[in-house]
């Protein structure tokens, strides 16, 4: 039973890195780098090791995708400055 658990996580975790690799917007990309840390999260719990689940659970699905996230509305709303010639977009 342990071992098809291994295996079912190990699947959803590379399904889901692929699925992140192969994302070409950046904002899509940070959900689905979410959803990978959760899959990751999962493998860990799986391989008993809870202290790095919990890690990965901070950090690869909350804070890692929230900052590219941020970063992405920030580089946007930038862009759009710079095409109105008046500052006020």
């Amino acid at each position: 039973m342990t071992n098809t658990l291994i295996v079912v996580a190990l699947l959803c975790t590379a399904v889901t890195a692929t699925t992140a690799a192969l994302t070409r917007d950046p904002a899509r990309q940070a959900v689905v780098l979410a959803l990978l840390g959760l899959s990751l999260t999962l493998l860990f719990t799986v391989l008993q090791a809870p202290d790095v689940a919990l890690s990965q659970l901070g950090v690869g699905s909350a804070v890692t995708p929230l900052l590219i996230l941020l970063t992405v509305r920030r580089i946007r709303r930038g862009a759009h400055s710079e095409d109105d010639p008046d500052g006020k977009g």
